[in-house]
């Protein structure tokens, strides 16, 4: 059995909203600031808070998931990860025991299968010793779960810190750190949650909560705590087998000759920018890992596509760039042109809602969009999906044939309302934090566009089945 030595934390929280993003960014900076290489991770499918991660550490920050990604991969991932790092720390989802239906990649199940030891953050406001109740249920409820301690957040003078403090002193549970309420560490909200860092600058908040996490949190207990978390096992793998599966190729539409090197890597654009943001760096990665080369592009600001040989729209908030996006008529005469000629494009949610004909914003104000998807997306008041969901193609697609089965994750705020009859549904999808069955998505031979995110890591053969597709274009032209 291979095992690897990485000095590492979780920070978990009670529940949503409790700061731990805030926190674990301030950890970050700290230990910047102290001369210390810190890798980040995310526990879930979160997109926007390893944008803040990333500007705290200066490092990419990458997601942790087993139903995105199978779940032998995930230590053999860390480790990689982890390599020229001098320690990691893992940012829960939700509450510590939270995720998706029966507790599936919950920020508990990350924690054990990493063999590393949890600090949970409470949220103390209006609370005194209460705290210590919470901490109690919290580190009973699964001995499994190596309880390293607390982070008291949101205190409100010395005298409540002191109560608490006592609460925590009766049952045994350290520390780790107090910190004090402080507007200035706030960042701005939306309706998915945080605003992503590609749209306002977060240096005063992090400078912020660095200077009050130097004074409050006792980081060198934390690093102790975290190099005393025991060796990770991989599992049979080596590390740097990580991001490659030795499961031999399926249904390949094209054969190993398209692979030439002489051919050249095929081009993929991707569009990038602060409508389009949502984008997993391992998911990225895996795209180039499996052979292609990376475009950047903005559909907000750019006339014209690259010269590529596929597309992939990513999520974001087009819904926030509604008439820049609608202006740029010459993006989307571009994008029409490529489909026209049978361009590979693959679109996620907020990518799905920008090739269709129109978006309804918030207000029921109506956009002109690309219009290569017979359908209008209409923003709602409230979210209509989250969740993890299977999803079993109808039809053959960008990412396999029919009745592949692919394991993705939806949470937005609009629907899709097609404009057609026969309307070619993509997949049947079953899942969610509710549990639906339903069809969802829009395929042809060329584009596959749906509200689902996938981890290109965690589909090794639809990554592939992507790729050679742009071989088969860039072939054709």
């Amino acid at each position: 059995m291979n095992t690897v030595q990485i000095p590492r934390v979780v920070i978990a929280g009670t529940n949503s909203g409790v700061g731990k993003t805030t926190i674990v960014a301030g950890l970050l900076a700290a230990y910047r600031e102290r001369g210390l290489a810190v890798q980040s991770f995310k526990v879930g499918p979160d997109y926007i808070d390893p944008g803040f991660h990333k500007i705290a550490s200066g490092r990419d920050s990458y997601n942790l998931d087993t139903w995105l990604v199978p779940p032998h991969k995930m230590n053999p991932f860390f480790a990689r990860m982890c390599e020229n790092a001098d320690m990691a720390i893992v940012e829960g989802v939700m509450g510590l025991y939270d995720g998706g239906r029966e507790g599936v990649s919950s920020t508990a199940e990350i924690a054990k299968q990493l063999n590393a030891p949890v600090i949970l953050v409470i949220d103390c406001k209006a609370m005194g010793e209460s705290a210590a109740a919470i901490a109690l249920g919290f580190r009973e409820y699964d001995p499994q779960v190596n309880f390293g301690g607390v982070i008291l957040n949101r205190l409100g003078s010395a005298n409540h810190e002191r109560m608490v403090r006592e609460g925590m002193a009766k049952i045994g549970v350290p520390v780790i750190g107090a910190i004090h309420r402080d507007d200035r560490m706030g960042s701005p909200e939306r309706h998915l949650g945080l605003t992503p860092v590609t749209e306002f600058d977060p240096t005063t908040a992090i400078d912020a909560i660095r200077e009050a996490v130097h004074s409050m949190v006792n980081l060198d207990e934390l690093h102790d705590i975290a190099s005393s978390a025991s060796a990770i096992e991989l599992d049979g793998h080596t590390i740097v087998d990580v991001t490659n599966n030795s499961t031999a190729r399926v249904d390949s539409p094209v054969d190993s000759m398209a692979r030439d090197e002489a051919l050249g890597k095929p081009k993929i654009g991707v569009a990038y920018d602060e409508a389009f943001s949502f984008y997993y760096p391992a998911s990225l990665a895996a795209l180039e890992e499996q052979g292609a080369e990376l475009v950047y592009f903005s559909p907000l600001k750019d006339s014209s596509l690259p010269d590529v040989d596929g597309l992939v729209f990513g999520g974001g908030f087009p819904e926030m760039f509604l008439q820049q996006l609608a202006d740029n008529t010459a993006m989307k005469s571009a994008i029409l042109a490529a489909n026209d000629k049978k361009m590979p494009i693959y679109a996620e949610c907020g990518g799905l809602m920008y090739l269709c004909e129109h978006i309804v914003g918030f207000e029921g104000e109506t956009y002109d969009t690309v219009g290569l998807v017979p359908a209008d997306c209409v923003m709602q008041k409230s979210l209509q999906k989250v969740g993890y969901v299977t999803a079993t193609a109808l039809r053959d697609t960008l990412l396999g044939p029919v009745g592949e089965s692919l394991r993705g994750h939806e949470f937005h705020f609009s629907i899709m309302e097609p404009h057609i009859e026969n309307f070619p549904w993509a997949f049947h999808l079953e899942g969610g934090r509710k549990p639906q069955s339903y069809e969802g998505g829009y395929a042809t031979d060329n584009v596959l566009a749906s509200y689902l995110h996938l981890n290109f890591a965690g589909t090794d053969e639809g990554t592939r089945h992507f790729i050679d597709r742009c071989i088969l274009y860039k072939k054709s032209k």
